[in-house]
């Protein structure tokens, strides 16, 4: 009889939970440096907006159309860190003191019960603040009257299912990258490398396509490591709908990155297994 992956997941989350509720003070000032961070960020584009009128000449990046963009930075960011970031860093962890022998002896799937048995409850507050700035942003945006926006269920929906397919690129190259413990042993710059990935998605696309570098750096980023449409794409639905960005070549390459990212890792993440040599070895 198969195990159900959801009662286990939801076990892991609520056990999870129990661990953060032991340690309040912990779980409270982690809860606050995350929104101190995001609060921050904020601020800082709110400054760099007093000088200019948009991110980039003829983007169509004003400040609210930018702010959206920005909460679907911080909800993704929250979803990542909340379930895949903790359970990745110790996967390293579990190879080196061998407690991946213990694992693969369970009668469940490997990668789910790397992936998944922590959740880290204190990242949640940075998503619905992310979500508060888009509602808010898109709020003003569509009451602008020199802007004629309508966002309605559909785009929601659409704005849900990009941020979804978002989710298991950016989880894939985590995976890729946490994989490659088995090869080197222990990689405990993982988090380290994955801000230096990571940073270039937080910015629309459009500012890389204005130099040589930059477009090396768009391509790369898009077609190679195809994080820049993790973020790009659900914010277009909502801050630049008039221009049917769902119709666009983004839309559709963002699922199939998608699912060719989730596959890619997959077979990543095997192959390293057959790698492996348990702590007895």
């Amino acid at each position: 009889m198969s195990p159900s992956y959801l009662k286990v997941f939801l076990t892991f989350a609520r056990n999870s939970l129990v661990r953060d509720m032991s340690f309040r003070l912990n779980f409270i000032l982690t809860c606050f440096s995350s929104v101190s961070w995001a609060l921050m960020n904020f601020l800082l584009f709110k400054i760099v907006y007093q000088h200019t009128e948009s991110i980039g000449v003829g983007t169509g990046w004003y400040e609210n159309e930018f702010f959206i963009f920005l909460g679907t930075i911080w909800i993704i960011n929250s979803l990542i860190q909340t379930f895949f970031m903790t359970n990745a860093e110790e996967f390293s962890e579990m190879i080196r003191t061998g407690n991946l022998d213990f694992v693969l002896l369970k009668p469940i799937d490997t990668q789910f019960l790397i992936s998944f048995p922590r959740v880290n409850w204190a990242q949640i507050p940075n998503g619905l603040l992310g979500l508060a700035l888009v509602i808010y942003s898109l709020g003003e945006l569509t009451n602008d009257p020199e802007k004629v926006i309508s966002v309605g269920p559909f785009e929601w929906l659409l704005y849900a299912f990009y941020i979804g397919c978002g989710v298991l690129v950016m989880y894939s190259v985590m995976i890729i990258m946490a994989s490659t413990s088995i090869w080197l042993g222990r990689n405990q710059n993982l988090h380290t490398f994955w801000f230096y990935i990571t940073n270039f998605y937080r910015y629309p696309m459009e500012i890389y396509q204005k130099s040589g570098i930059g477009m090396a750096l768009w391509g790369t980023f898009t077609f190679v490591i195809p994080i820049l449409v993790v973020s790009n794409v659900p914010a277009r639905i909502l801050a630049q709908p008039m221009e049917r960005g769902w119709y666009s070549w983004q839309s559709a390459y963002a699922i199939f990155a998608a699912a060719a990212s989730l596959m890619i890792s997959r077979w990543v993440f095997r192959t390293a297994l057959l790698s492996y040599r348990s702590a007895s070895s």
